[in-house]
């Protein structure tokens, strides 16, 4: 089944694969509920999903990864291929690390379990749309904790800061911290009592100094090298 609506100007047009119906009417109506946000199609499987989002182009796409024939991960691959600036978001019941990995290295910007708040499903919809990546805080930690870690351990370690590890400032340890948990710029924010904008900025930097592309690559480098 796929069902379209017109995309209005000015929001964050989403496209729901996902195989279960009620799952998907749930999101539907959840996200729709948002002003900044429109659900522009929906579809039970992968096929007809990528038919909607070459029809589209949305912004973001909800994918579900236990999808019957094409699965969520072979999908996303495609999405890259036919609409490089969508950003997919993987969904899925479960929290296996090697689904994560490979729905990541497939290209999704982040990986949900199906049980996300909608008011956080929205958020993290918000900041995806604006490149940042976004991993479930249990999963995040279940993922990192794979990776073996260096004896000396501990935020703003002296002596990890003295071995000049990554010359990153106090607050930007405060944010790297935050940023390993899964938090969003804005909740970071909230932690710190500082703006968005400022958060961001601490991100941006943390990224650099850390030789990394994105908030994944740089939570798995603070937990192998022992930042956190």
């Amino acid at each position: 089944m796929v069902t379209a609506l017109q995309t209005e100007k000015d929001t964050i047009s989403v496209v729901i694969i996902e195989d279960f119906k009620l799952t998907r009417v749930g999101l539907r109506c959840a996200l729709n509920s948002n002003d900044d946000i429109n659900v522009v199609g929906e579809s039970e499987n992968a096929a007809e999903g990528l038919v909607l989002i070459e029809r589209h182009k949305p912004d973001v796409v909800l994918m579900d990864l236990g999808l019957a024939g094409m699965n969520g991960i072979e999908a996303t691959i495609k999405v890259k291929e036919i609409s490089p600036e969508t950003k997919v978001i993987a969904l899925t019941s479960h929290d296996r690390e090697e689904e994560v990995i490979s729905a990541l290295s497939a290209g999704a910007m982040a990986y949900c379990l199906k049980d996300i708040d909608p008011v956080k499903l929205a958020d993290v919809i918000r900041d995806v749309k604006e490149g940042v990546c976004w991993l479930d805080p249990v999963i995040a930690r279940k993922v990192l904790d794979s990776f073996p870690k260096q004896e000396t351990m501990g935020l703003l370690s002296s002596r990890g800061m003295e071995e000049g590890r990554v010359p990153l400032t106090e607050r930007e340890y405060e944010v790297l911290k935050h940023l390993v948990e899964g938090k969003s710029n804005t909740e970071i924010a909230k932690e710190l009592i500082v703006s968005v904008h400022t958060a961001k900025a601490h991100v941006c930097s943390i990224l650099q100094k850390m030789c990394v592309n994105d908030r994944v690559q740089a939570a798995v480098k603070a937990v192998k090298e022992g930042l956190v």
